[in-house]
């Protein structure tokens, strides 16, 4: 193909961080009016090489080309103003602004003359409703963000992007947070972007997105370009492969785990005030993995917040071992020896510019503290590590700051965390959300082996065959009630679905 039918290339493209290289000599081209999807496992430089094309990261070397014309692109104004727009896989909102103050700012429409100019308010309504209109959003655009779902703040980060006018939109993960209503309108606004001509660079974990969507497929390992393909020509099985460098035939460890007694107990749980979940009752054996499913806005998150003393409960009783407890918080919990890992992982999970020694370490400084109320630290070290390392963490060593891991890795270190604690009962909410597929293997056969050892585990997922996959029984919850309990044997996604949507 002919060097002027790319409007994009990069060209041999390196990065390195301390004691990682995070991009060797990678070359992506791209045409116009396609969807090009950018795979590969967490660490293997996907969103490194998108920095290096928004100005976020300097390249070490290589060349950027738009339209033929080598172009330089030192931050993110020069990749703006070069048509360039990135949707990123975290989202970074100003909660206490209003939708259309988030879309706007650094480029406030103004009115007034020469030093006498403010901000027209009327205007930017305006064009914000405009852009809502074209792209089919249905929000209010003086509503304010902290007040939106996760769903509505990835809808507005879209619209955002768009209202650049841009030739090349990078999506890091967009459908993430996404329903599936959300998600097929999403895939709207890309047909009608595609049909103007504009780029897109797509990065997903989602194997069936990729191949409904995409053009062309490049492929990226251990920061190195494995080759591009025409999307037609790709199957699941064949982006796996070549993403891990093996042929992976099994998406989910064997399991012998034997569910023993039962060990909690939740009786008629009930949120206050809204009622958000109302009358769940569910039992827990000693070695079960209990999955949680249900669709966006069945209240799982809330209904586990409130069994680790996240959120308060107006009625209903828990008990463990038999006997019944107060959790008022997660101190309480953490004494009944119950481990949360957060559904958002960067926001409520990670203390970005901490070690990964000191994450790993945090939830269990009582352990570590000495008759002198200080911190033994050599113990603690000694311990953290350990850990770490037995989960296979990836990570130059334990004194990087965690920020700079894959999400996969990320997450090893979480579940380092709360392994610590010495946990029976884990609540695992979207354990492997954001996550490839190799290091989602990784993450399952560590949740099997806690099950093999007789820890007990509640697992939230919203994708289907890893429920299916992984867990022993599956409770199904609908507008904050539970709709029904399934054998993990026996139970089918249709199954499922239809008790998903019972309400």
């Amino acid at each position: 193909m002919a060097e002027q039918d790319y409007y994009l290339e990069m060209r041999s493209i390196s990065k390195e961080f301390p004691g990682v290289k995070a991009l060797d000599q990678v070359t992506l081209q791209v045409r116009p009016g396609t969807v090009h999807a950018l795979m590969g496992e967490n660490g293997a430089g996907k969103s490194t090489l998108m920095k290096c094309l928004f100005g976020i990261y300097k390249p070490d070397g290589g060349e950027i080309y738009l339209n033929g014309k080598k172009t330089e692109i030192l931050s993110s104004s020069d990749a703006l103003a070069n048509g360039i727009s990135m949707i990123h896989q975290e989202l970074h909102p100003i909660p206490f602004r209003d939708v259309m103050e988030n879309i706007w700012l650094g480029r406030f429409p103004m009115k007034g003359i020469g030093p006498f100019k403010f901000v027209d308010h009327s205007k930017m309504y305006r064009d914000t409703e405009d852009l809502f209109k074209q792209l089919d959003i249905d929000l209010k655009p003086d509503t304010l963000v902290g007040k939106l779902s996760v769903s509505k703040i990835q809808s507005i980060e879209i619209a955002k992007a768009v209202s650049f006018n841009s030739r090349i939109i990078v999506m890091d993960e967009p459908t993430s947070s996404l329903t599936g209503v959300e998600v097929e309108h999403l895939f709207r606004i890309i047909r009608d972007l595609k049909a103007k001509g504009v780029a897109i660079i797509y990065i997903s974990h989602k194997m069936e997105e990729i191949l409904r969507i995409s053009d062309d497929v490049t492929i990226m390992r251990d920061g190195k370009k494995i080759g591009t393909w025409p999307a037609a020509e790709m199957t699941t099985d064949l982006i796996i492969s070549k993403m891990v460098g093996r042929d992976l035939t099994h998406r989910f460890p064997e399991r012998d785990n034997v569910p023993g007694d039962v060990i909690l107990q939740a009786h008629d749980l009930t949120s206050p005030v809204d009622k958000s979940f109302k009358n769940v009752s569910f039992e827990l054996r000693k070695g079960e993995i209990l999955g949680i499913g249900g669709l966006v806005g069945a209240q799982r998150t809330e209904l586990i917040e409130a069994l680790f003393g996240l959120r308060e409960l107006s009625a209903g009783s828990i008990s463990i071992h038999g006997k019944k407890v107060k959790i008022k918080s997660p101190k309480d919990a953490m004494k009944y020896g119950l481990a949360l890992l957060t559904e958002e992982r960067r926001t409520t999970g990670i203390f970005p510019v901490l070690s990964v020694h000191e994450n790993g370490a945090i939830a269990n400084l009582d352990r570590y503290m000495t008759p002198y109320l200080l911190l033994n630290e050599k113990k603690k070290q000694t311990e953290t590590n350990k850990m770490i390392e037995k989960l296979r963490t990836k990570t130059p060593n334990t004194k990087a700051l965690i920020m700079n891991l894959s999400g996969g890795n990320q997450q090893k270190v979480l579940l380092a965390r709360w392994l610590l604690t010495e946990p029976e009962i884990l609540l695992l909410d979207e354990p492997t959300r954001g996550i490839d597929v190799g290091a989602k293997f990784e993450i399952y056969s560590i949740i099997a082996d806690l099950a093999r050892q007789g820890k007990s585990i509640i697992m939230i997922s919203s994708e289907m065959p890893e429920l299916l996959g992984m867990s022993d029984r599956i409770m199904v919850m609908s507008e904050g009630k539970m709709t029904g309990i399934l054998d993990g044997e026996t139970a089918s996604e249709e199954t499922i679905m239809r008790l998903a949507a019972q309400h």
